[in-house]
């Protein structure tokens, strides 16, 4: 059955331009935006459910363990997600956040499939649009698939973080893959008063829709709700080295209220440990966990707190992570608690910082 075939089923306006099937591979892994369960599609052996996967509001997964781990039903489950096409929903929320104008010069950071460069050269001009990615095969296939949908952007193939500095100046830059910091060079690469939206995820892969507008030689915004997206593959977070011997303090917070406090603690942490992971979990044997991570200095934590029993800590390497959480946490409560809507971002040239209500009032750091 021809891809002309299909009736293309209504979309978000803003993705219902370009169809979708121009760009999801013949068999791949869907993800469903809720708690419904994947599973895996195969469009030669069952064309209508290919077809409904297609044009539901899911991720669909198309390379796993950055293309050395083949893509099918078993490795789906088990391996490191690495390039997919995005949920027409959060490509939506994006794109609407972009606000892009007819005319203006778009980068794109993570062509992935193609589908959201087609969407902005429908928008813009292909002739306009540039998108870079990090993935030669991943870029390959980009190609291919926009060729079959009619579309020609400008397909680099290098580091996105370093943006594309030949073709700059840009009026807007729009980012496919999380990031733990912005990079200064997408600042540097925007006209003023161009904007940059992106996944921001400093603390973990759930981050939150960043938007920042260019004031000339810095980017200040706010989030706008929160994603999920595969990290940006230069900021990714690497296993922790082996651990030396632990250090077994008594904790003062139980675990569940750092990591049942909601949004606003996750922002906030970004500002008050920056580089710092938090994930909790409720284990099967009914022991509530929180690891904490910091890459750069490799130093690592795990609070265990067990029913009925006292939280038990174990911390690694030169920093005292759990410690440094329990502070964090104990600052946000002296704040008053603000939610995830209150906190900003500022980009320059010294880096990345967190804001509460106004972009001059930045959060300090406890100690790094």
């Amino acid at each position: 059955m021809a891809v002309d075939d299909f009736a293309a089923p209504a979309l978000p306006d803003r993705v219902g331009t370009v169809p979708r099937e121009y760009f999801v591979p013949q068999a791949a892994w869907v993800m469903p935006m809720r708690d419904a369960p994947s599973y895996w599609i195969d469009r030669a052996a069952d064309p209508e459910g290919w077809r409904r996967a297609v044009y539901s509001d899911t991720t669909i997964l198309t390379q796993v363990d950055d293309g050395e781990t083949e893509l099918c039903a078993e490795s789906a489950g088990s391996a490191v997600a690495s390039s997919s096409n995005t949920a027409p929903s959060l490509v939506a929320d994006f794109l609407a956040l972009l606000d892009a104008y007819d005319g203006d010069r778009v980068l794109e950071v993570g062509t992935g499939t193609g589908w959201t460069a087609a969407l902005l050269a429908a928008r813009v001009g292909q002739r306009n649009v540039t998108t870079v990615e990090v993935d030669r095969q991943v870029a390959r296939q980009a190609v291919a698939n926009l060729e079959c949908a009619g579309f020609a952007p400008r397909v680099v193939v290098g580091d996105g973080a370093q943006g594309v500095a030949e073709e700059a100046p840009f009026d807007r830059v729009h980012v496919t893959c999380a990031v733990r910091e912005v990079p200064y060079a997408w600042v540097e690469q925007t006209r003023p008063g161009g904007v940059i939206v992106a996944p921001w995820a400093p603390t973990s892969v759930a981050g939150h829709q960043l938007r920042l507008v260019v004031t000339g030689e810095a980017a200040v915004g706010r989030l706008w709700g929160e994603a999920a997206f595969m990290m940006l593959r230069q900021q990714r977070f690497r296993p922790p080295d082996a651990p030396d011997e632990a250090r077994e303090p008594q904790a003062r917070i139980d675990p569940r209220r750092i990591t049942r406090a909601g949004v606003g603690l996750r922002v906030a942490l970004a500002g008050l440990i920056p580089g710092v992971a938090v994930s909790g979990l409720d284990r099967p044997d009914g022991v509530h966990q929180v690891m904490v991570r910091h890459v750069a200095s490799g130093s690592d934590a795990v609070c265990r707190k067990p029913p009925d029993l006292l939280p038990q800590v174990k911390q690694y390497g030169p920093r005292d992570l759990w410690d440094e959480l329990e502070a964090a946490y104990l600052t946000w409560v002296g704040w008053g608690e603000p939610d995830w809507d209150r906190f900003g971002v500022t980009v320059d040239a010294e880096g990345q910082h967190l804001w509460l209500d106004k972009p001059d009032n930045r959060i300090s750091k406890v100690q790094r």
